[in-house]
């Protein structure tokens, strides 16, 4: 059969939108000669949809539109993925569901059997489980039709499973021609390999071809790479789509032979997945430009060259804020970094409004030294002017922490941390300097002296990062022990960590949980990132120290 892959960017609640998508690329397949047209999971209503989900009225308007859809079908058939209502009086009353459409009918229905509740899915908040799934007659083809979550749980393929059902199994089990698969699976480092692989299991096992129709674009935290992929009943790879962006490839499941997945860099990977979460993020919010402010230092760096490489730079406008404490060295970074990169770069010292917040303040504080307090009205006044300029001109702040610093709260409250999207808070330092370096592979673009100084939030005389925080190769491998995989402090000291490091990284990490709770959305590139699929208490007393 040829089947076209429809590799959608959908947006969130725009149901018109997605619509019009979904209707172009039916379109296409049918000019193709395609048999068959797959959509995204949840291509109708956006993924994640969240509480949108509690609205009738989002669930009338997504269910319209597949009844329009549907009217517009002919000969070829479509698969589209939408919010189901169901008829039972228990459970929450919705499926998240895959309609085949043919010949002006919605023909069958299936709803997804395993809904994921971990990192960052909450689908067992809004739906109701399948359960049972069949397959269904087209063609003369029993296809076995699955949403996401559904081909995940291969028992020879995961050492340990979440669930204990396998609706791909199932489907094999009940003779099916063609396994086929809509989703809206986030990207994260890695995500990549173990689907191709998990899929290849799969296809290998069942010995029937298995399509794969995957989600591209950024939608709040959240990137999604695309990268759909057909099998022939052999395991052979018979196409793979687009990585971060949209595509569009038509397969016959019954060619022979296979091709090879790519393998692109992790730095080229996270680049590509942060420029598009921004880009996409900006659009589908509604601003067209942004504002950062260029300390000279390789974090708001990189954040500049992802926001060109986002928006291109006549949408990006930095600000530089240096004091009395700021180096000439980085102002001339910061300035270099302007002209690489082409775009508008302001110097506006902050020492003037600092004397005078000092000289405010000083009745209050009489008979106290300067301490961070003092170097925190640096960092805010350097937000109140970043604001000024996002209100101004209408663009949005990006802030420039990474997440070595937001781990260990190295970031100031209504200061560095002001803005509407951080960029990069799920890289560590070390994968900054190694993005940056790739960003530098051809010609220079962030300064090399951004990249060989020693970091420095530049507060006070002659301070660098390391004054306070390990080094950050010491720093990251702490975090990724302790925030990613779960490990106790007493388990990272036996790694051969220090002991003093770890535990002062360990009590910095949960004591700063205060602040990542008030920081901007950050777009997610690791396994564990912090915000919506990390859920710490704050008020809390537990310590593993």
């Amino acid at each position: 059969m040829r089947i076209a892959l429809a590799q959608l960017n959908t947006t969130v609640g725009d149901i018109a939108g997605n619509e019009a998508a979904i209707l172009a690329a039916y379109r296409r397949g049918v000019e193709a000669g395609a048999a068959l047209v797959m959509t995204p999971e949840l291509s109708i209503v956006g993924y994640p949809p969240r509480d949108l989900l509690l609205r009738p009225s989002f669930v009338r308007a997504n269910l319209e539109a597949l009844q329009r859809i549907a009217s517009a079908t002919g000969e070829t058939g479509l698969l589209v993925g939408f919010v189901a209502e169901g008829e039972a009086s228990i459970g929450r009353g919705l499926s998240n569901a895959v309609a085949l459409l043919h010949c002006g009918r919605i023909v069958a229905i299936r709803s997804k059997t395993l809904l994921p509740t971990y990192d960052v899915f909450d689908e067992d908040r809004y739906f109701d489980p399948a359960t049972a799934n069949t397959p269904v007659e087209f063609l003369g083809l029993r296809l076995g039709l699955t949403v996401c979550e559904d081909v995940w749980n291969d028992a020879d393929f995961w050492p340990r499973r979440r669930y204990r059902p396998d609706p791909a199994a199932d489907l094999v089990a009940a003779g099916v021609d063609l396994l086929l698969n809509i989703s809206a699976s986030p990207w994260h480092l890695g995500k990549e390999s173990t689907r191709l692989a998990m899929l290849r299991s799969l296809c290998a096992k069942s010995g029937v071809p298995v399509l794969y129709c995957n989600l591209a674009g950024g939608n709040d935290e959240l990137v999604f790479d695309g990268r759909s992929l057909a099998f022939n009943a052999e395991g052979g790879l018979l196409a793979e789509g687009a990585a971060f962006d949209e595509d569009f490839r038509v397969v016959d499941t019954r060619t022979s032979g296979g091709m090879s997945a790519s393998s692109p860099c992790e730095e080229a990977q996270v680049h590509d997945a942060l420029v598009l979460g921004t880009r996409d993020y900006l659009r589908k919010c509604g601003f067209r430009g942004a504002v950062l402010g260029l300390s000279g230092g390789i974090d708001s760096a990189l954040v500049a060259a992802l926001a060109v490489a986002a928006l291109g730079p006549e949408n990006v406008r930095g600000l530089a804020l240096p004091s009395q404490y700021s180096s000439q060295g980085s102002i001339d970074d910061a300035l270099a970094l302007a002209r690489n990169l082409g775009i508008r770069c302001d110097v506006v010292p902050i020492q003037a409004p600092f004397e005078a917040v000092k000289a405010q303040m000083l009745p209050l504080f009489e008979g106290r030294p300067e301490d961070t307090t003092e170097e925190n009205v640096q960092a805010r006044l350097r937000g109140v002017a970043l604001m000024s300029m996002s209100n101004k001109f209408g663009s949005l702040l990006l802030t420039t922490g990474n997440k070595s610093e937001l781990a260990v709260g190295y970031c100031t409250l209504y200061g560095d941390m002001c803005g509407g999207l951080a960029v990069i808070s799920d890289v560590p330092k070390t994968l900054v300097y190694r993005v940056s370096r790739w960003i530098n592979r051809e010609r220079e673009i962030i300064p090399s002296s951004s990249i060989i100084k020693a970091p420095s939030a530049e507060l006070r005389p002659n301070q660098t990062d390391q004054d306070s925080l390990p080094a950050y190769e010491v720093l990251d491998a702490i975090l990724d022990a302790y925030v990613v995989r779960h490990r106790t402090p007493v388990e990272i000291v036996a790694l051969g960590f220090p002991e003093e490091a770890v535990r002062r990284v360990v009590r910095l990490i949960d004591f700063s949980e205060f602040k990542r709770r008030q920081a901007a959305p950050g777009l997610k590139v690791t396994t564990r990132a912090f915000g919506v699929g990390r859920r710490q208490p704050v008020a809390q007393k537990w310590r593993e120290l």
